[in-house]
């Protein structure tokens, strides 16, 4: 006994994020410290660490920062500077 098959349909859309008119086009994040033209960057700046922390204190990675592998390691470096000396938590009080 043969099972019939509905016919093939076309597939709207191409993967996660797509829409019927083609992927979405994302803008390219661009390094903070290459843009301001940042050769060191400084455990002290608490300012401008933060910006690279979770919320629960974890550093976040590149792909959602954005900043470069040249920056992103000088950038660990500062961060784990900034905690040991207590600048910055290793975690978040939790309630």
């Amino acid at each position: 006994m043969a099972v019939s098959r509905p016919p093939a349909r076309e597939h709207t859309s191409s993967g996660p994020g797509g829409g019927p008119r083609g992927p979405k086009r994302q803008h390219r994040k661009v390094c903070a410290f290459c843009v301001e033209k940042i050769d060191y960057i400084d455990y002290k700046e608490i300012s401008r660490l933060r910006r690279f922390v979770s919320d629960r204190g974890k550093i976040l990675p590149r792909r959602v920062t954005g900043t470069c592998a040249r920056h992103q390691r000088p950038l660990t470096t500062a961060l784990e500077r900034a905690r040991a000396i207590a600048l910055l938590p290793y975690t978040t009080e939790q309630h």
